[in-house]
């Protein structure tokens, strides 16, 4: 995934939500000044692997099988923790840093990367928390055109940017453990951020020609929502 391709779904994000591009690109300067150049060819191992995208919603705890078996555990924010109490190793932690950052500095001692996320609402976080991970395990993302050490791979949620993150070095196939799109304790926001990592879960698997059972039964709608963005129709969300 390259920045050209991604900016028209980051767009029409954007004027979703209403966030500002400005407040993104500051963000991501922040993490530029404190993050440094992370290989992804650390990340070669991946290829052709059987990937579990582990997402942190509480049916994990009774899908923590289908990451044990597993060649490679990418987790959410804290999917990490979840599977780590029940013994199983995590390969790589995608955050924005808003729940668990304690665990993404452990997780970069021990060698565990960890794909840190700058976004216009947490650069309190980012300046707090990049500074105290290992500066060789961590890898900065932004959702605005990179720039220095700070990549842009996809994706919005934590969830997503996972799965982009796997596609991107080469992963086989993706599987998805603790992921519920209709999760009723979410509040208005989160059930909007969880749409939108629909759209582009649905999005990376058109792109890899894969079918992922999590999207079962959605796809005629997610569909209908993507269509009008990748045609070039910024007046359709």
């Amino acid at each position: 995934m390259n920045f050209t391709t991604f900016e028209p779904i980051y767009k029409a994000i954007l004027a979703d939500f209403g966030f500002g591009r400005p407040a993104d690109e500051r963000a991501r300067d922040v993490a530029g000044e404190l993050a440094t150049p992370f290989p992804l060819d650390r990340l070669g191992d991946w290829r052709g692997e059987t990937v579990a995208i582990a997402g942190a919603a509480p049916c994990l705890t009774d899908e923590v099988d289908i990451a044990r078996d597993a060649d490679v555990v990418v987790a959410a924010s804290t999917a990490a923790d979840t599977l780590r109490d029940r013994g199983v190793a995590v390969d790589c932690m995608v955050t924005d840093l808003d729940k668990n950052p304690e665990t993404a500095a452990e997780l970069t001692y021990e060698g565990v990367p960890v794909a840190a996320h700058a976004h216009g609402d947490n650069i309190p976080a980012v300046r707090e928390w990049l500074p105290q991970f290992a500066d060789e395990a961590t890898l900065a993302t932004t959702q605005a055109a990179p720039v220095g050490p700070v990549r842009n791979l996809g994706g919005f949620t934590d969830g997503d940017r996972a799965a982009f993150l796997a596609d991107h070095v080469g992963a086989g196939r993706l599987v998805f453990p603790g992921w519920d799109f209709d999760d009723p304790d979410v509040n208005p926001m989160k059930a909007k951020k969880l749409d939108w990592a629909a759209r582009l879960l649905r999005w990376l698997e058109r792109r890899r020609d894969e079918r992922f059972g999590v999207l079962d039964g959605r796809r005629e709608g997610l569909d209908a929502a993507l269509d009008p963005i990748l045609s070039g129709r910024d007046d359709v969300i």
